[in-house]
């Protein structure tokens, strides 16, 4: 992550987009994984098309251009990367138009991209190695899903994203939260 939750070494918050970032990653996965399993009823991933556009593509991409400018390319690449993979995703809304193959290539080549995130982050911290490699089980469970038309995997790939959403979205608040009451009230390690 970005700076501890607790503010020690932080960069001053003006330059610090990284609260931002896992938050719109964890609220999009959040919703995105919810509504893949199929838990809410007569909902399915195209009502994630919304969120994943602007929370999690446009959000997520401004971050990851603040943090780069800030010096994080860590978390700069990742909020940029994945803010284009949500705003390319968002644009087809999950669905099968170019064919399960071309989807399910989609999917293997963004968990790639997690994948190589996960193995940055390895030193970053519990909560970094959590998220991204969640990130990296849910798209491959996903693609493997998608390409196999396996139900089952599809709807685990959307738990996996959910429970990754929460730890990302905790983060956040704990980090917004210790440093603005100055201790750590949420822990983070």
């Amino acid at each position: 992550m970005s700076t501890d939750a607790t503010g020690a070494n932080a960069r001053p918050a003006s330059l610090d987009a990284g609260p931002l970032g896992y938050l719109a990653l964890g609220l999009t996965l959040l919703g995105y994984g919810l509504l893949q399993t199929g838990v809410l009823h007569h909902t399915q991933v195209a009502d994630a098309a919304g969120l994943a556009h602007l929370l999690g593509g446009v959000a997520l991409f401004i971050a990851g251009l603040w943090q780069l400018r800030a010096g994080d390319t860590l978390n700069g690449t990742a909020f940029a990367g994945l803010g284009a993979f949500w705003a390319v995703w968002s644009m087809g809304a999950g669905t099968a138009a170019g064919g399960r193959n071309a989807v399910g290539l989609f999917l293997l080549l963004w968990a790639m991209l997690a994948l190589t995130l996960t193995a940055a982050s390895w030193q970053g911290g519990l909560f970094n190695r959590a998220v991204f490699g969640l990130l990296t089980l849910s798209l491959l469970l996903n693609a493997v899903g998608v390409l196999n038309s396996s139900g089952g995997l599809v709807k685990a790939a959307g738990w996996v994203a959910a429970v990754a959403g929460l730890i990302s979205w905790y983060w956040a608040t704990a980090a917004l939260t210790n440093h603005h009451w100055g201790r750590a009230a949420l822990p983070v390690k």
